[in-house]
């Protein structure tokens, strides 16, 4: 009977976290895109004025549709790698394949990366690369008893892509929120930048919410470019009698709130489009190449605007790269095999692009993603999970180390709760502390930037590394 019992609240778990959010109104996303509400809203002062220690970027890259990271980083020695074998059955790596990492845990075992990253495992061993175990969204602490019991506070919309992905972006998974823990850092620190002409927060994926703040917007741009107006730039009589109509079209004053915001957007975009594209046309070409697909483009653009920097007068800036095709229900090896490749391959070329122009110690470069997947295979394929690892490059890493605690992989433990899913034993709030204050956040503004924080961490100024991985 009590094994019954333990089943149903199995089921009862996955059941409740994998139901879909209730979608927002039309009017609402509307309103939101053009960034209106966000306008409308005023940060809190802060306890402190930011100080301006030199140039510093963060890239965010987000793996979207949930990285099955388990077969990314995977424990590689003993016993450790027979339960491996065991959860994952068709799915495990042969130990031989796996890429040998010079770590060793404080149970004596040793991991090894996917054999499509040996640019990730020479990065690693040259201490510009770390791991961070089994991170994923939580509200507070929670134990697998408090879950099975249903009364553990649960991030809501658990196994959902739409939800998760929110909240990796957001770090507030107890609500939807609208805005991102980068946009309200950004909200903090831009007043270090010397100009406002471009915005510090550069997407190559469009608008996100991880950019999104209360006073900063993202700026997108592609991997060609930004993409401004034509006919605003001048060129023959036509094109300039074209240009000052539309010019006057959006210099008018407007009583409708979405005509009024909808100009000052395109005011404001053509005005960064200018400066943007003025900052990158004189550089010279980087002696790294990169590779010719999509996301090593956009990481060859997140480099030539961080080239551009000096020119933009920036002195911090936050980038988004938002590379998809992870949610691998399907075919997860030969997948697998292709992503993470083009991952490594593209990640590498960026660091090296970055030790080119001598910024290495002043970039750091993250992964997030909507969760990792379930340990157990599904056929062929593996399903929504939760907690996962990630990576942090840059020269300011303490790297050549794993951070967190790797989970034992044994089904049916402390951590499993049913179908492969394993809880998180680090929160996002403590990964992104790190990068937060490595990035110049004064630690009385972690809270303004990841509401939750204290429920996983106090700051000491004895002990100022929520985790440890950066160099601060």
């Amino acid at each position: 009977m009590g094994h019954h019992k333990h089943n149903a609240s199995r089921r009862r778990f996955m059941g409740q976290a994998a139901c879909a959010a209730v979608g927002t109104t039309t009017l609402f996303s509307s309103i939101n895109s053009l960034g209106m509400l966000n306008a409308l809203a005023r940060p809190r002062p802060l306890a402190f004025p930011p100080v301006n220690d030199g140039y510093r970027a963060m890239v965010c890259v987000l793996l979207g549709g949930g990285n099955d990271s388990y077969n990314m980083l995977v424990p590689s020695t003993g016993e450790a790698y027979d339960i491996y074998a065991a959860s994952r059955s068709n799915l495990a790596l042969p130990q031989s394949d796996l890429l040998g990492l010079n770590y060793t845990d404080g149970d004596g075992y040793q991991y090894g990366l996917h054999p499509s990253m040996p640019e990730m495992q020479s990065l690693f061993e040259q201490n510009k690369l770390a791991m961070i175990a089994n991170v994923g969204t939580l509200i507070e602490p929670v134990t697998k008893a408090q879950i099975l019991a249903g009364t553990a506070p649960l991030p809501l919309g658990l196994l959902s892509h739409s939800d998760q992905v929110r909240h990796w972006q957001t770090s507030m998974p107890h609500t939807r929120s609208a805005k991102g823990w980068g946009g309200r850092m950004a909200d903090i620190l831009y007043t270090l930048n010397d100009s406002q002409d471009v915005s510090m927060s550069i997407s190559l994926s469009g608008t996100n919410i991880f950019q999104a703040g209360n006073t900063v917007q993202e700026f997108a741009v592609t991997p060609n470019g930004s993409v401004g107006i034509g006919t605003l730039t001048g060129g023959d009589f036509l094109a300039e009698t074209l240009g000052a109509g539309v010019q006057s079209l959006l210099d008018q004053e407007y009583f409708d709130l979405f005509k009024q915001t909808y100009a000052t957007k395109v005011n404001s975009s053509q005005g960064q489009h200018e400066a943007f594209a003025a900052a990158i046309e004189g550089l010279s070409p980087f002696a790294t190449s990169f590779p010719g697909d999509p996301f090593g483009q956009n990481l060859n653009m997140v480099a030539q605007s961080i080239a551009a920097a000096p020119a933009l007068g920036m002195n911090r800036q936050i980038f988004f790269v938002h590379f998809g095709g992870w949610d691998h229900h399907d075919e997860v090896l030969g997948n697998q095999e292709f992503s993470l490749s083009s991952l490594s391959q593209g990640l590498a070329s960026f660091q090296a692009t970055m030790e080119e122009l001598g910024l290495a110690d002043c970039v750091t470069t993250f992964t997030i993603s909507d969760f990792a997947r379930t340990l157990t295979s599904n056929g062929n394929g593996t399903d929504h999970g939760w907690g996962g690892n990630c990576m942090v490059m840059g020269g300011a890493v303490n790297g050549g180390q794993m951070y967190g605690s790797y989970p034992t992989l044994q089904l049916d433990s402390d951590l499993e709760v049913g179908g492969g899913v394993l809880i998180p034993t680090m929160s996002t709030d403590v990964y992104f502390a790190e990068l937060c204050l490595w990035f110049g956040l004064d630690p009385t503004n972690l809270t303004d930037v990841l509401p939750n924080i204290e429920n996983f961490y106090t700051y000491d100024p004895d002990a100022p590394h929520p985790v440890g991985f950066m160099n601060y």
